[in-house]
């Protein structure tokens, strides 16, 4: 239930110079630097708002106000419009007034949300819920109109990352992937990216670079490289038989019958799409164009077609040597700091990699 500030002392160690109790555990929170405002959501539902001094040695309470029934997921400021969004697990997306502290409106999501962004230019906000769906609004002063909904996870939306200059979102997910939605450009070209062995927690990107940056459950750490044309990954197309040997798959009763052949299990050929056969499909590769950094099942013609050059990775993979929770990076200086499950906090330099 506490807050706390760490300044680097002269040492080169960094002790807390604030350590301020709540009145209810804290869920999430958002601070911003020109205004020096920190916002904190409660697992009460409650958002408290406070002012750090120029020295970070004092945080005075500005105001509370009740946003949620529940739990609050997420928060951002948006200092633009002086508004403070905010999700929950009452699933309910609300904005507020961070002057006044009045509630201009609010927005019934389809579940808890745990994934929230925000276009200063568009007003249009990013909402990912526990379904594995994502929600885009328009946001007005005191209204807002639903613009339209993607799905493309089949686990729920543990995290979002706008990129405003290429009118890209991303999108980590419970199930381990990441969805690249193409907003601006290729309007509906949604690239998947495979990288992690657990959901994915945090995505930050790094806009100079065009680098973005994911961090799962499973403690790994991935820079992908976003300034290279990558691929969809095709839809699996669906077939009675094998589309390469023709022979039926075990549901097909009467091409078993007429043929006299035991069914197959179905797989598909994750680059062409095809349903195949296990035999048909023996051969693993990583296709990184496509997203998959790790290697997958392909069928044996495709195999063959994929070069050398095509399965050079575009991600760089490095261990965090703990369970990740939550994550920020500061683009300026290339750091990131991520938290864990063992209550350990780390400060890494991305700038080796991140360049």
């Amino acid at each position: 239930r506490t807050v706390r500030v760490w300044l680097k002392r002269d040492s080169g160690q960094y002790w807390p110079s604030i350590y301020h109790a709540m009145p209810s555990p804290c869920s999430c929170m958002s601070f911003n630097p020109e205004t020096r405002r920190l916002s904190i959501g409660l697992d009460n539902g409650t958002i408290s708002e406070f002012i750090l001094s120029e020295d970070y040695n004092k945080m005075t309470l500005v105001k509370s106000y009740q946003a949620h029934q529940s739990r609050v997921m997420m928060i951002l400021f948006v200092l633009e419009m002086e508004w403070v969004l905010s999700t929950g697990q009452d699933k309910h997306f609300t904005w507020h007034c961070s002057e006044s502290g009045q509630r201009l409106g609010g927005y019934r999501t389809s579940a808890g949300a745990c994934g929230l962004q925000f276009d200063v230019e568009t007003r249009h906000v990013f909402v990912g819920d526990h379904s594995g769906q994502v929600t885009i609004l328009k946001l007005e002063q005191e209204s807002c109109s639903l613009v339209t909904t993607f799905k493309g996870h089949t686990g729920g939306v543990t995290a979002l990352c706008w990129d405003p200059i290429q009118r890209v979102l991303f999108s980590g997910s419970s199930d381990h992937s990441i969805i690249m939605w193409d907003i601006g450009g290729r309007k509906g070209t949604a690239i998947e990216l495979q990288g992690h062995n657990d959901k994915v927690q945090s995505l930050s990107y790094a806009h100079h670079t065009r680098q973005l940056i994911s961090c799962g459950a499973d403690g790994g750490i991935v820079v992908w490289n976003m300034d290279v044309e990558r691929q969809e990954t095709p839809e699996w197309l669906d077939s009675d038989s094998c589309q390469k040997c023709d022979q039926p798959f075990f549901w097909n009763f009467k091409q078993m019958w007429d043929s006299k052949k035991i069914g197959l299990r179905q797989h598909h050929c994750r680059k062409c799409g095809k349903a195949v056969c296990g035999k048909c499909s023996s051969k693993r590769s990583s296709i990184p164009l496509m997203g998959f950094e790790f290697e997958v099942r392909v069928c044996d013609s495709c195999h063959e077609s994929i070069t050398d050059e095509e399965r050079a990775p575009t991600a760089t993979f490095h261990d965090s040597k703990h369970n990740i929770v939550h994550v920020h990076f500061d683009a300026t200086r290339g750091w990131l700091l991520t938290s864990g499950t063992d209550k350990v906090i780390k400060l890494w330099d991305m700038t080796p990699v991140v360049s």
